[in-house]
């Protein structure tokens, strides 16, 4: 079942929270000792959490839309008293004294919450190979990466051990991840989903979504996870619309979607042009128009943009991991050298990458020539995509260049790494929605995955799209088929 008809399905008293619950961790049991898709399991208080859901079932309280569905959150959202990591040493043993909004919220609306999932170390990656304590395998092909840095969110997703997860995304970390496992991915419009909880990558680009393996579940995500924020001073204060009635749509009749010229030069895996051409196939055969839009500075300035502005609000973010107020203290024999080893010891090899390219971009001398320039460039990237939107309702553009790569195969190589997130990480950029779809699989069984993007505040426009293509190419299935399944 969907997380729609699990909740139904419990409200209805049908099947309980806690079998739901339980059988959920008995999958999880059975399966992550292979993918290690979790941090930190939260077993014992999901099913106190589940015995509450059917509590308020018995004495006909309301118990939320999304009773008694099991979901894993990525573990850089905090949680009250449980250990928040970020994937790193830094925060090993963190227990953070509140939640997250979005877990707030979820809890309300009756979710129960199984365990926090793995992920690169503070969101930086593209692989789930940079966490600190252990690398995630890819549900379709174990020798392969699940993408980054929401991959144990996503390989829970595609695994069947929960039909929803949330992840955070900064540049792609929600959209690649789910294209590399072959589930739905959500990045919502900036500022429409609240950050309070979330542990800083980089503070204007950062956005909480959820996964899934079906449209009706992004929707029924959406609607618990949008609400306006006081917690959050970049939360808009503007109405959330029902994001359910977006589905249904019996065509695409005048919705236009815009096919971006300049990545016809772009080196694209040729599985994933197919992939394209499928979908371009079934919109049209909606009713969708096409046509044609520009991007010039976004493809070619967006990747360079990024690799400057995110590691300069990086570097300002983890300044606060010092070894004197929280999370990781090494041994000193003074205040610079308690910094340099807590630092040292605490901070993985990306992460000190990053850092030091953001100190960089940020220090007398190259601020202008740095981060000035690409704040301009991202000015203009963001007009560029409100220009291409005069004459679209989205976009149809790949989520990722390749399919899933090796694991281990652009570890010593970052700048291959980084251009993983090339098709993804303008839309954080310009603050626009973006949703990550399964087009399909590659002859070797891998999935394809294709991104839609919308103009701001437009999730429903791309929910509708998605639903039109999921109604012929059918839901993403559950990828672990192995023996122990």
């Amino acid at each position: 079942m969907n997380a729609a008809e699990m909740a139904k399905a419990v409200r209805e008293a049908k099947i309980s929270a806690v079998e739901i619950a339980e059988g959920a961790i008995g999958r999880i049991r059975l399966i992550d000792s292979d993918v290690r898709a979790l941090l930190t399991p939260l077993f014992e208080r999901a099913l106190e959490k589940a015995e509450e859901i059917d509590r308020k079932i018995e004495l006909k309280q309301d118990p939320g839309p999304l009773a008694g569905v099991p979901v894993i959150v990525k573990d850089n959202l905090c949680m009250r008293g449980q250990v928040t990591t970020c994937g790193s040493r830094m925060l090993e043993n963190w227990r953070p004294p509140y939640d997250a909004s979005v877990v707030r919220f979820l809890e309300e609306a009756g979710a129960v919450i199984l365990g926090k999932a793995n992920m690169d170390e503070f969101a930086m990656g593209s692989s789930t190979e940079n966490s600190a304590f252990f690398p995630t395998a890819n549900p379709w092909d174990l020798e392969r990466v699940p993408g980054g840095s929401s991959g144990g969110s996503a390989a829970a997703v595609a695994c069947g051990y929960v039909p929803l997860a949330l992840g955070s995304d900064t540049g792609g970390s929600i959209r690649q991840p789910a294209a590399f496992c072959g589930v739905y991915g959500l990045k919502p419009t900036y500022g429409l989903v609240s950050r309070f909880g979330l542990v800083a990558f980089a503070s204007s680009l950062d956005q909480v979504g959820p996964f899934a393996r079906s449209v009706e579940d992004l929707a029924l995500a959406m609607n618990v996870l949008s609400k306006p924020d006081p917690a959050d001073a970049t939360s808009s204060w503007r109405t959330r619309p029902d994001y359910a009635a977006f589905l249904g749509r019996e065509h695409l009749k005048g919705m236009k979607v815009g096919l971006v010229s300049e990545f016809e030069d772009y080196p694209v895996q040729s599985e994933i042009t197919e992939a394209l051409a499928r979908v371009e196939s079934i919109l049209r055969e909606a009713g969708a128009e096409f046509v044609p839009v520009s991007l010039p500075t976004t493809i070619e300035a967006g990747l360079p943009c990024y690799y400057i502005l995110a590691p300069a609000e990086a570097s300002s973010n983890l300044a606060r991991y010092d070894g004197v107020r929280y999370g990781l203290s090494a041994e000193a024999e003074s205040l610079m050298d308690l910094y340099m080893k807590t630092r040292g010891l605490g901070f993985g090899p990306e992460v000190k990458r990053r850092i030091l390219t953001g100190t960089y971009v940020l220090s007398s001398g190259y601020y202008d020539a740095y981060y000035l320039v690409a704040q301009k460039a991202r000015i203009r990237i963001s007009r560029e995509f409100r220009s291409a939107f005069e004459g679209a309702d989205m976009i149809l553009m790949p989520t990722t260049p390749t399919l899933p790569f090796r694991k281990g195969e652009h570890q010593d190589d970052p700048i291959q790494m980084y251009l993983s997130d090339v098709f993804t990480l303008p839309v954080n950029l310009a603050g626009l929605p973006g949703l990550s779809l399964n087009a399909g699989y590659s002859k070797s069984g891998l999935p394809v995955g294709v991104q839609f993007v919308g103009p701001k505040w437009g999730e429903g426009t791309l929910l509708a799209a998605a639903e039109a293509v999921e109604r012929v190419l059918g839901k993403p299935t559950c990828a672990f088929g192995g023996e122990k399944a």
